[in-house]
């Protein structure tokens, strides 16, 4: 009887309604990650962040998890505390440091005896001044300073909700499909890319009136509706180790099993693609819609009209939702026909949420497209790497991929800037196939780590994975936004002398230098998944073969 007894995690839509609610956790701490990129240059306009204070306040997010540990410690929580308690805990942190960041922008936070204690302190930080890393600066705006406190405490919740997800996946999936979950979570979550890209501008203008603190607002509610999410999901895990009858997955942590990580070439390995490969995603998402605006002719939208309106956000929104949709839906889909209208479907309504894009004259809602083919394909990277394998070999594609996209932002798309329709048609492209190549890396990557660590360490494994991310994380934002100051002289004159408007600075940058250098990052991570996929096949790691035997 005991051997016939099916747990929750047997059932299917019981062990992805569980992976539902920490997809949409994930979705919506995505949205608040990136709530103020697609607004920067608002941000310059209206609360004088220029590139190196917008870039030093988003590289924050990650500065308590790379040089005061706190994601290792974090990885070390999630053995020692469990999946439950790590993922409460992660949602209550992203929360409170989301409403400081929210309040740093507010008008309410203006003229406050706060805004002048920061203009008059953390100019100056000892050690972290001498070694360069220090999370602020002398003329850093009050605002921005508060922000990346704000940011630091969020960064500390997500990206120890990210490796409590990861964590969760496997516990559920297991000798399952867990790469098509990986995959499908990912899809999912990054959905907030393209939510954060469309609403955020929504948000900061709605009215007519500008204020970029509703959009912080906006991501902040969304924050306490994930907490719900990770409260819900604490009773489905309590239950399922009920069933069990074991008490949920924890180990006490040794010194030793963190050596035994590291002792790994394959761990090394999988953690240096990691780190090149989103370093060269996340900080340019940053910068991507302000990279838009200065690298192609936008034309005012007539005041009055459908594109202009309010409504026309709400409409763009549900078009991508059915493309999201679609694309998913064609993946499980057992029946052809219905398989191939839902992809058909999400096809046509893509091809409109373009051409609404183009429409409305906005770099925000061209960008907003990167997710979508992601959303299409990962789950079926991830279906192909549990029954077929080859996860070494898709990790190099996706750097190639990376590598030409990256190039094409920095040399053709200029070119078409004084032609609208074919600079739209190089953008969209271009943002397309870097979101396609982005979804190899959760498709292959994560659902290889529990192949080369111990089951009972594999929160540290993960753990000690997005600390080397962070580094990267917390490094790029900012060397972009000084690159960009740097090589952009005559803004940064213009903006001293007064020749040049803040509203002008905002949309005439030279973009050429960053993207380059995120290119030689692509370039890094191709060398670096050759060699692992060499390590694979002497060592046999097992990277290359399905999670499904």
């Amino acid at each position: 009887m005991a051997e016939n007894k099916q747990l929750l995690s047997d059932k299917a839509w019981i062990r992805w309604s569980a992976l539902l609610l920490l997809a949409l956790a994930m979705f919506f701490s995505y949205v608040f990650m990136d709530i103020l990129s697609p607004i920067k240059d608002l941000m310059q306009s209206t609360r004088g962040w220029d590139s190196t204070a917008f870039g030093t306040m988003q590289g924050s997010e990650t500065f308590l998890n790379v040089f005061v540990f706190f994601l290792i410690f974090a990885g070390i929580i999630l053995d020692k505390m469990g999946v439950r308690f790590t993922a409460l805990l992660s949602g209550v942190v992203m929360l409170i440091g989301a409403v400081i960041n929210w309040y740093a922008v507010t008008n309410a936070f203006i003229g406050s005896g706060l805004e002048e204690w920061f203009n008059n302190n953390l100019n100056y930080i000892p050690v972290f001044d001498e070694l360069g890393i220090s999370p602020f600066y002398k003329g850093m705006p009050a605002s921005a300073k508060f922000a990346a406190i704000g940011f630091m405490i969020f960064g500390c919740g997500v990206e120890m909700a990210g490796i409590t997800v990861s964590r969760g996946i496997v516990k559920w999936f297991k000798g399952r499909e867990m790469a098509l979950a990986m995959g499908s979570e990912m899809a999912l979550a990054r959905l907030g890319v393209a939510t954060c890209m469309i609403f955020s501008p929504f948000f900061a203008r709605l009215g007519g009136n500008i204020d970029v603190s509703r959009s912080v607002a906006f991501g902040v509610v969304l924050l306490m509706i994930a907490l719900i999410m990770f409260i819900v999901y604490f009773f489905m895990d309590k239950k399922l180790d009920a069933q069990t009858g074991e008490a949920e997955e924890k180990e006490p942590f040794h010194v030793s099993d963190i050596g035994a990580i590291l002792r790994s070439s394959g761990f090394w390995l999988v953690a240096m693609l990691c780190v090149l490969y989103y370093s060269a995603i996340f900080p340019f998402q940053k910068y991507a819609v302000n990279m838009l605006q200065c690298n192609l002719s936008f034309t005012g939208v007539e005041s009055g009209s459908f594109w202009a309106s309010e409504q026309v956000t709400i409409v763009q929104y549900f078009i991508m939702l059915i493309v999201a949709a679609g694309a998913f839906i064609s993946n499980f889909a057992k029946n052809k026909s219905l398989k191939y209208s839902m992809l058909g479907i999400a096809i046509i309504a893509l091809i409109v949420f373009c051409y609404m894009g183009y429409m409305r004259q906005s770099a925000e809602t061209v960008f907003a497209v990167f997710p979508l083919l992601a959303v299409g394909i990962t789950p079926i990277l991830g279906n192909y790497v549990d029954h077929k394998g080859k996860a070494a070999t898709m990790l190099i594609l996706g750097s190639i991929l990376l590598i030409a996209c990256h190039l094409t932002f920095a040399f053709v798309l200029p070119m078409f800037k004084g032609s609208s329709i074919s600079g739209f048609i190089v953008a969209y492209i271009t943002i397309l196939v870097l979101g396609a190549s982005f979804s190899l890396v959760p498709a292959s990557l994560w659902p290889s780590v529990p192949k080369l660590v111990d089951q009972k360490i594999i929160g540290s494994a993960y753990a000690l994975i997005f600390w080397i991310q962070n580094i990267g994380l917390w490094l790029f934002p900012l060397l972009i936004g000084k690159v960009l100051d740097k090589t952009n002289p005559a803004i940064t004159e213009g903006l001293a002398n007064g020749t040049i408007s803040l509203e002008q600075a905002a949309t005439m940058y030279d973009y050429t230098a960053p993207l380059i250098m995120l290119a030689s990052l692509g370039v890094a991570a191709l060398i670096i998944g050759v060699i692992l996929k060499r390590v694979d096949k002497v060592k046999k790691l097992g990277l290359e073969e399905p999670n499904i035997k």
